[in-house]
Protein backbone atom coordinates (compact mmCIF):
# COMPACT_ATOMS: atom_id res chain seq x y z
CA UNK A 1 0.00 0.00 0.00
CA UNK A 2 1.29 3.45 -0.92
CA UNK A 3 2.01 6.08 1.68
CA UNK A 4 0.07 9.33 1.51
CA UNK A 5 3.22 11.09 0.26
CA UNK A 6 3.69 8.53 -2.53
CA UNK A 7 0.04 8.86 -3.50
CA UNK A 8 0.30 12.66 -3.54
CA UNK A 9 3.39 12.44 -5.78
CA UNK A 10 1.50 10.11 -8.13
CA UNK A 11 -1.44 12.54 -8.22
CA UNK A 12 0.85 15.46 -9.06
CA UNK A 13 2.51 13.39 -11.79
CA UNK A 14 -0.92 12.52 -13.22
CA UNK A 15 -2.03 16.17 -13.14
CA UNK A 16 1.14 17.08 -15.02
CA UNK A 17 -0.11 14.96 -17.93
CA UNK A 18 -3.16 17.23 -18.32
CA UNK A 19 -2.27 20.10 -20.61
CA UNK A 20 -4.09 23.29 -21.41
CA UNK A 21 -4.66 22.77 -25.16
CA UNK A 22 -4.28 26.46 -25.96
CA UNK A 23 -0.77 26.86 -24.55
CA UNK A 24 0.37 23.23 -24.17
CA UNK A 25 1.50 23.59 -20.55
CA UNK A 26 0.22 21.25 -17.86
CA UNK A 27 -2.33 22.42 -15.32
CA UNK A 28 -0.04 21.80 -12.35
CA UNK A 29 2.77 24.02 -13.69
CA UNK A 30 0.19 26.63 -14.71
CA UNK A 31 -0.76 26.89 -11.03
CA UNK A 32 -4.34 25.84 -11.66
CA UNK A 33 -4.25 23.24 -8.87
CA UNK A 34 -4.83 24.96 -5.52
CA UNK A 35 -5.30 22.01 -3.18
CA UNK A 36 -4.94 18.23 -3.12
CA UNK A 37 -6.48 16.47 -0.14
CA UNK A 38 -6.24 12.73 0.42
CA UNK A 39 -8.51 11.19 3.05
CA UNK A 40 -7.60 8.20 5.21
CA UNK A 41 -9.67 6.08 2.77
CA UNK A 42 -7.73 7.44 -0.25
CA UNK A 43 -10.62 9.56 -1.46
CA UNK A 44 -9.04 12.51 -3.28
CA UNK A 45 -10.42 16.03 -3.34
CA UNK A 46 -8.82 18.66 -5.55
CA UNK A 47 -9.50 22.39 -5.77
CA UNK A 48 -8.53 23.81 -9.12
CA UNK A 49 -9.21 26.94 -11.10
CA UNK A 50 -9.01 28.24 -14.63
CA UNK A 51 -6.98 31.11 -16.01
CA UNK A 52 -10.29 32.91 -16.61
CA UNK A 53 -13.79 32.25 -15.22
CA UNK A 54 -15.24 31.99 -18.73
CA UNK A 55 -12.65 29.47 -19.97
CA UNK A 56 -14.28 27.45 -22.76
CA UNK A 57 -12.17 24.41 -21.83
CA UNK A 58 -13.14 24.34 -18.13
CA UNK A 59 -15.37 21.25 -18.31
CA UNK A 60 -12.83 19.36 -20.40
CA UNK A 61 -9.89 20.23 -18.16
CA UNK A 62 -11.79 19.14 -15.04
CA UNK A 63 -12.80 15.87 -16.73
CA UNK A 64 -9.25 15.20 -17.96
CA UNK A 65 -7.83 15.90 -14.49
CA UNK A 66 -10.42 13.62 -12.84
CA UNK A 67 -9.71 10.83 -15.34
CA UNK A 68 -5.95 11.14 -14.84
CA UNK A 69 -6.22 10.90 -11.06
CA UNK A 70 -8.90 8.21 -10.83
CA UNK A 71 -6.67 5.82 -12.79
CA UNK A 72 -3.94 5.90 -10.13
CA UNK A 73 -3.57 2.67 -8.21
CA UNK A 74 -4.83 3.19 -4.66
CA UNK A 75 -7.14 6.13 -5.38
CA UNK A 76 -10.66 5.26 -4.23
CA UNK A 77 -12.56 8.27 -5.60
CA UNK A 78 -11.88 11.74 -7.02
CA UNK A 79 -13.82 14.94 -6.51
CA UNK A 80 -12.69 18.11 -8.26
CA UNK A 81 -14.00 21.48 -7.14
CA UNK A 82 -13.74 24.30 -9.65
CA UNK A 83 -12.98 27.43 -7.62
CA UNK A 84 -12.19 31.02 -8.50
CA UNK A 85 -10.99 32.34 -5.16
CA UNK A 86 -8.28 33.39 -5.16
CA UNK A 87 -8.38 34.49 -8.78
CA UNK A 88 -5.63 32.96 -10.91
CA UNK A 89 -2.73 35.20 -11.90
CA UNK A 90 0.62 34.74 -13.62
CA UNK A 91 2.22 34.78 -10.16
CA UNK A 92 0.86 31.24 -9.74
CA UNK A 93 2.90 29.89 -12.64
CA UNK A 94 5.82 27.62 -11.79
CA UNK A 95 9.28 28.80 -12.80
CA UNK A 96 9.21 26.18 -15.56
CA UNK A 97 5.94 27.56 -16.95
CA UNK A 98 7.22 31.14 -16.72
CA UNK A 99 10.25 30.16 -18.79
CA UNK A 100 8.06 28.34 -21.30
CA UNK A 101 5.82 31.39 -21.67
CA UNK A 102 8.70 33.88 -21.56
CA UNK A 103 7.31 35.56 -18.46
CA UNK A 104 10.04 36.99 -16.28
CA UNK A 105 9.89 39.19 -13.23
CA UNK A 106 11.38 42.57 -13.82
CA UNK A 107 14.11 43.33 -11.34
CA UNK A 108 13.81 46.53 -9.39
CA UNK A 109 16.46 49.08 -10.21
CA UNK A 110 18.77 49.83 -7.34
CA UNK A 111 19.92 53.35 -6.68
Amino acid sequence: MKTRLELQQDIIAALRTVKDPEININIYELGLVYRIDISDNNDVEIDMTMTAPNCPMAEDLVMWARDAVKNIEGVKSVNINLVFDPPWSTEMLSEEAKLELNIFKKKKATS
